[in-house]
């Protein structure tokens, strides 16, 4: 194969990577939205998170255990670990995945979708620049390059500019403080992820991993609540709606550790930010309440040209070389 037929291909990989990524981002949106839902009705965050997460994990259980590519996955999963090609830190994701999910059950009933997505974005863009320059993810190191910079800040700026009509004074420095620290983690889970995926040649160990280490992380934090006198107050609503949250984890955790290792972690987290905010936008024109204003629009369409930059920029390759 020519050497521009293998760019070509690279090209394209990066192409449906991206896409892959703004659709992951919409999903959680809409994951978003459930859990925070489920969190109000229920009066505690952390239930409805270990709801949901405990709905994914159990789907996986069945699941991975069924397909060849999950069975071979967990056997090359535990191979990596005995020989050093993974770290056990490297399984550590789903402590990420339980902290951004409890951010959304915690934080989403009182912020709105629309101010979650900015405190998280400005998370996912300083911790992916962080992590793609420690080298964390399967990418490698990536340098931290004025166009990096610039894409990740004007995609912030874009997403504040978006949700700018939403922020009030009544709103909680520690309410937006989750997810912020939650749009951090969303970045080293996404490296984590994509080093398990290429150590194992499947997402389904990685995914599974997850699951369980979020579900593990928010039991032992609902369990504090409980003997520290809190806990649910309502009781499970009927709507089947609210429970599809985990799905959407499953969807989403397994998109990125397909795809993180042909975009790098900044471009994935961008393209996932751009998803958010569209995802956030489509869910404020069905669903009762507010409507997007024009600085949403605005901020929508800047936040792509973000993504699209530096996509096209050739600023993150599988080699690290901008």
């Amino acid at each position: 194969m020519s050497i521009d037929e293998r760019a070509g291909i690279s090209r394209r990989r990066r192409t449906m990577g991206a896409g892959a990524a703004v659709a992951t981002g919409a999903g959680l949106a809409l994951q978003s939205r459930l859990t925070g839902e489920l969190g109000t009705r229920l009066g505690d965050g952390v239930t409805a998170s270990l709801i949901s997460t405990s709905i994914g994990m159990f789907l996986l259980l069945t699941l991975v255990p069924a397909l060849p590519a999950g069975r071979r996955g967990t056997r090359m999963l535990f191979s990596a670990l005995r020989n050093g090609g993974l770290r056990p830190w490297h399984c550590a994701g789903g402590v990420c995945g339980a902290l951004f999910v409890a951010g959304q059950g915690i934080s989403v009933g009182a912020l709105g979708v629309a101010v979650f997505t900015v405190a998280v974005v400005g998370g996912t863009a300083v911790g992916s620049l962080a992590v793609d320059h420690r080298g964390l993810g399967p990418a490698g190191h990536q340098p931290i390059t004025a166009v990096r910079v610039g894409c990740a800040m004007a995609c912030v700026a874009a997403v504040a500019l978006a949700g700018f009509d939403r922020m009030s004074g009544a709103v909680s420095p520690v309410l937006l403080l989750l997810p912020v620290l939650a749009g951090a983690g969303i970045a080293l889970q996404s490296a984590v992820n994509g080093r398990v995926a290429a150590a194992t040649g499947s997402p389904w160990p990685a995914t599974l991993l997850n699951f369980v280490v979020a579900a593990i992380t928010l039991s032992v934090v609902l369990l504090v609540e409980l003997a520290l006198g809190g806990g649910p107050a309502g009781a499970l609503p009927a709507e089947p709606r609210l429970y599809l949250a985990g799905l959407l984890g499953v969807a989403a955790i397994t998109v990125a550790t397909l795809v993180v290792r042909y975009l790098g972690v900044l471009v994935f987290g961008l393209a996932g930010v751009a998803g958010q905010l569209l995802g956030a936008v489509v869910i404020d024109l069905v669903a009762p309440g507010p409507r997007p204003t024009a600085l949403t629009w605005i901020g929508a369409a800047l936040t792509l040209a973000a993504v699209m930059l530096v996509a096209r920029s050739g600023a993150v390759t599988r080699s690290g070389r901008g």
